[in-house]
């Protein structure tokens, strides 16, 4: 304890025991004068002062204690999935119940068989291995090497291997059957090298585990799709091949700057050195020999692998295979849904000029807290899947109305109309084709604003109302827009007036 604290405890007590010497004190002098007139109002007087006291006392005790109390940690009552294979499921669940949303038939029954395709893979519960790098790593050569057997053009030139190529195999120590996945280079030049790279990338995203093959030390542009890969969760083994073409010195540099330069990517034991093919010789009597793959260091590895991690990574890429469709299913959703709001927006734009134009309102700033938008706020909602009743929908109007005026949108919307009217329409309708072109233009730009309200789960972002309707009337302000809905209002408005007065 330090002395300052050791201190001000002393002069507290010092002060709570000279208040409590003049309590008693005074308690005693009431409790005399009053028991010359009668010892029961004595008692009964003194006894609800001192239990008055004591309630205080307890109350500031126990107030004071939750104050200087430390603060106890928040823990999370939400139950959270243990078994990675459970999550797996209930978001491939969820994910298949956002598909049948979409309206678009081709694109929805796309995905539902996307998200069967997924479901399968989880049922069978095989593992998925890819094998991943340039068409001159010796990719094809690794697959022969463990199957034993030709699955492709060994030595095959660049760009050779241009489909996917998939066998099964069995591995000692592991209970599930393996598919091994050759997949197009990296790398190569020309459209369709680009369009060969995407589709080995998509495989590799697809993998249980990856097997990135390499023959040398790392270029940047492999290490790119590497650390790309694993930044979604891939697991991968790094290949180096072709150990036979380095001394035994230059081989363990090398593997100790791969192991150096991917200290954050891969764990120094998944970097490992094979020959899938090594080099033929020639022996003193000059018969050819040719040496037999040596590629011990990765099936003890790959085993490894699986044994200790294959059921979290088939339930891991499960998951991360059905976020990736539920993201993408979401993007879709969401642009559906932005179609459908416009086109709210813009009927009710029109139908606010309508009604203004036609029964011009005292203030056109009025208009936002008009019945009109509020409808338009209940409709958005219903896109969106958020019920709203009318009374919420007038709250939220007269909230943006209110952001509206405070920001100058409807006084800079005026002036905009009133100048882009007058030279097209005449002196008898231009009050009211400029409130009605007004009227819509700021029924658009809160429609606008409540879309990104909705599309934000109900929330405005961290920068309020102020900043979304200063976006929104930025975005609707550009010449080319305003061209357009100029024209659209003298045609909805300004020729409807001139054609009734006429």
């Amino acid at each position: 304890m330090t002395r300052s604290r050791l201190l001000l405890i002393i002069l507290a007590l010092l002060i709570g025991l000279g208040f409590a010497l003049w309590l008693v004190t005074s308690l005693t002098q009431l409790y005399t004068q009053l028991a010359a007139v009668s010892a029961t109002l004595a008692n009964l007087v003194v006894g609800s002062v001192v239990a008055l006291l004591v309630g205080l006392l307890v109350a500031l005790g126990y107030y004071t204690y939750l104050f200087l109390r430390p603060a106890k940690t928040v823990r999370s009552h939400v139950k959270v999935p243990l078994d990675r294979t459970e999550a797996a499921e209930v978001n491939l669940q969820a994910v298949q119940q956002q598909v049948e949303q979409i309206q678009d038939e081709v694109t929805r029954q796309a995905l539902i068989d996307r998200s069967r395709e997924i479901a399968q893979n989880m049922a069978r519960g095989e593992f998925r291995v890819v094998v991943f790098g340039t068409g001159s790593a010796g990719k094809t050569s690794l697959i022969n090497a463990i199957l034993g057997l030709g699955v492709g053009d060994i030595g095959a030139a660049m760009g050779t291997t241009t489909q996917e190529k998939t066998a099964r195999f069995l591995l000692r120590g592991v209970d599930r059957e393996i598919w091994i996945t050759d997949t197009p280079g990296i790398l190569e030049a020309g459209i369709a090298g680009t369009a060969r790279e995407q589709q080995a990338r998509q495989l590799a995203a697809s993998a249980d585990l990856l097997l990135f093959v390499i023959d040398g030390d790392l270029r940047r542009s492999e290490y790119d799709p590497l650390r790309s890969l694993s930044s979604i969760g891939k697991r991968s083994i790094l290949v180096l091949n072709k150990a036979d073409l380095y001394s035994d010195a230059d081989l363990q540099a090398i593997l100790q700057q791969l192991r150096d330069r991917l200290r954050s990517v891969l764990s120094p034991a998944d970097i490992v050195a094979v020959a899938a093919s090594p080099q033929p010789f020639t022996l003193p009597n000059g018969e050819r020999v040719q040496p037999q793959p040596d590629i011990l260091p990765l099936l003890r590895r790959l085993s490894a692998v699986l044994r200790e991690e294959g059921e979290d990574l088939i339930a891991d890429n499960i998951l991360l295979q059905s976020q990736q469709l539920g993201d993408e299913a979401r993007q879709i959703l969401d642009q559906q849904r932005l179609r459908q709001a416009e086109k709210v927006v813009e009927r009710f734009q029109w139908i606010s000029a309508g009604v203004v134009s036609v029964t011009p309102l005292p203030m056109v700033d009025l208009l936002a807290a008009a019945a009109v938008n509020a409808q338009m706020v209940v409709e958005l909602g219903r896109v969106y899947g958020c019920e709203m009743n009318l009374d919420q929908g007038k709250e939220l109007a007269r909230s943006l109305a209110k952001t509206l005026i405070s920001l100058g949108v409807v006084r800079g919307t005026v002036e905009i109309f009133s100048l882009a009217l007058q030279t097209n329409a005449g002196t008898f309708v231009i009050g009211r084709a400029i409130q009605g072109a007004t009227a819509a233009y700021l029924t658009r730009i809160a429609g606008k604003s409540f879309i990104e309200y909705f599309r934000r789960n109900q929330t405005w972002g961290d920068g309020g109302i102020s900043e979304v309707v200063q976006e929104q009337f930025q975005l609707n302000r550009r010449d080319e827009f305003m061209k357009g809905f100029v024209k659209e209002a003298i045609a909805r408005v300004v020729e409807p007036l001139q054609n009734k007065e006429g």
